[in-house]
């Protein structure tokens, strides 16, 4: 008997201790200040290039577009990180945006010929050019939401960018390249280029956002208004998607 209240005993001081071990309170980890984060070693992406594939949304299925539609764009950029939290800042900038969109059996009226609209004709069963473009080049002013989860170490970091930007479109060309007949055989090497803005908006509104770690992020945009004036043809927003390395 007096074993077993031996025994008693120490099982209940055994977990009356643990007991008592569990209320202990782990002490509460300290918020960052992140107000007092020194950025002087800061990469604030200042230069970004964009390499992306283009498209036109709503499409119409009469339009034959081929080949790997392409865009490419430059842009210079002040940030201005958030003083109560520089994980956040707005970068401003100004730069240029292409796009070339490649056709098939389908050619293009930008000069003026047809002053009522802009004119897609399908040539699949006349003389046609082998290769076949559209190539707009923009003057843009983007403007950013940013967001970088370690901003003393920003290309160490993932970072997530949101906004728009504004356009005026510089220059709309067509160019064709070596003239086939019906049948797709050569007729000779002979190349038209055509440049005309007169079917297309000037102003190019589009919205944007990128995602990625370090030096490198996906991007995509897309035009929020026309790109060719209402009633002269189609109402096609291009979009793009790709890839985009910044830095300094």
């Amino acid at each position: 008997m007096k074993k077993l209240l031996t025994l008693f005993f120490t099982v209940a001081c055994v977990t009356a201790v643990m007991a008592q071990d569990s209320t202990v309170v782990a002490p509460k980890k300290k918020k960052k200040d992140w107000s007092k984060v020194s950025l002087g070693h800061r990469a604030n992406d200042h230069f970004m290039l964009q390499l992306g594939y283009s498209g036109w949304a709503q499409r119409p299925d009469t339009i034959n577009t081929s080949g790997l539609p392409r865009s490419f764009n430059v842009y210079f950029m002040f940030d201005f990180p958030f003083k109560s939290d520089p994980r956040f800042s707005i970068g401003i900038g100004a730069g240029l945006g292409t796009d070339n969109i490649f056709f098939k059996n389908t050619e293009i009226d930008i000069s003026g010929k047809n002053a009522n609209k802009l004119g897609f004709k399908n040539v699949a069963d006349t003389n046609h050019f082998k290769k076949y473009k559209l190539a707009t080049t923009y003057l843009e002013a983007p403007v950013e939401l940013r967001f970088v989860a370690n901003p003393e170490n920003s290309n160490r970091s993932w970072k997530i960018a949101i906004g728009g930007k504004i356009g005026t479109m510089l220059s709309a060309e067509t160019k064709g390249k070596t003239l086939q007949n019906r049948n797709g055989g050569t007729i000779n090497g002979y190349t038209l280029k055509e440049k005309s803005k007169r079917y297309f908006n000037g102003t190019r509104l589009s919205a944007t956002g990128r995602i990625g770690y370090g030096n490198w992020s996906l991007y995509g945009s897309y035009q929020l208004n026309t790109f060719i004036k209402e009633g002269f043809g189609p109402d096609v927003r291009p979009f793009q998607i790709g890839i985009t390395l910044s830095g300094l």
